[in-house]
Formats: structure tokens, C-alpha cells, sequence
């Protein structure tokens, strides 16, 4: 089958094919009803193409921003300094066990730095810890396209996470 791809140019994905080739090569046959050896027909079936086209279209499709479910990184959590790596550690296992995906940019960039960069990887929630949200349990949520969402606790940025998946 074909697909349209962003920019509207067509892709085939899905084929089916009759191989006579490949029941030569395995020297294939079966009993026919006259009791004699026949060669059959192979009949491949590949639903989305190669794997490597189907990523691509996509890659394309999505522009980079993969659905939340699919997205390798769900959030990042960025400490403003290096004496918020620790909270911010805690932060990534408590949503590890809930089933969450992501990473600590521990880097030491600024803060600025952090959220450009992370923001360019396409990470869809950037989690910022510092003293204020250390203190209350909490972290500040930026949202890709979106901005700042304000401070949440931790397991109400999971729920809201999972809600969403």
C-alpha cells in the first residue's frame, strides 16, 4: 500500500509479492494430486516495507516529535546547579517506577543552556529543579511548544503523564 508522507509525496510501504526465485533456491516442493513433484510459489507478505522506509516516513511525518509513547525520552530533568543533582536523581527513579522514560542533564551549562539544548532533542517535558522545588517535593514543567506549565508534584507529573499516554 501507499502512504502520503508530510510534504505529500508517496511512499510504499506494505507489499505483496509472488517469489519464484527463493523455492528454487531452498529446492522446495511439494506432492501434487497426479503424485508428482511441484515447484510452488512463495507469496512474501510485508505489511509496512523495510523497516528502515517505515522509520522514515515517520521521522517525517512527525517532524521529529514522536508521539509520547513512542519518544525514547519522555521528560528531562535539569538542575539549575550542581547541588540539584541529587533531588534530581531521586526525581528520575520515582518516575522510572512509574513506567516513565528520561534522563538527568547533569551538564555543567547553564540553565538556559540546558532547556535550548534539551528543547532542540524534541524531549516533550523538561522537568527544572532547584532550592523551590527541592523544598516543596516538586518539579517546574515546561511542555514542548507549550512553555511553562508551573510546579507539580512529582507523582502528579507522572499522572498526568501516564493520563496522557
Amino acid at each position: 500500500f501507499m502512504i502520503k508522507d508530510a510534504l505529500g509525496r508517496s511512499w510504499q510501504l506494505g507489499t505483496i509479492q509472488v517469489d519464484y526465485n527463493l523455492p528454487e533456491r531452498f529446492d522446495l516442493t511439494y506432492v501434487g494430486p497426479d503424485n508428482q513433484p511441484h515447484r510452488p510459489v512463495m507469496i512474501h507478505r510485508a505489511p509496512f516495507g523495510s523497516m528502515e522506509r517505515f522509520t522514515a516516513v515517520l521521522i517525517e511525518h512527525c517532524a521529529g516529535k514522536f508521539p509520547l509513547w513512542l519518544t525514547p525520552e519522555q521528560f528531562a530533568i535539569l538542575p539549575v546547579s550542581d547541588k540539584f543533582i541529587e533531588y534530581a536523581l531521586q526525581v528520575k527513579q520515582q518516575l522510572e517506577a512509574d513506567e516513565l522514560r528520561g534522563v538527568v542533564d547533569d551538564r555543567n551549562e547553564t540553565i538556559g543552556r540546558k532547556i535550548r539544548d534539551n528543547e532542540l532533542k524534541r524531549i516533550p517535558f523538561l522537568l527544572i529543579v532547584g532550592e523551590k522545588e527541592m523544598e516543596a517535593g516538586t518539579v517546574s514543567v515546561r511542555k514542548q511548544g507549550e512553555g511553562d506549565q508551573g510546579a507539580v508534584k512529582v507523582a502528579e507529573f507522572a499522572d498526568m503523564v501516564n493520563a496522557a499516554l
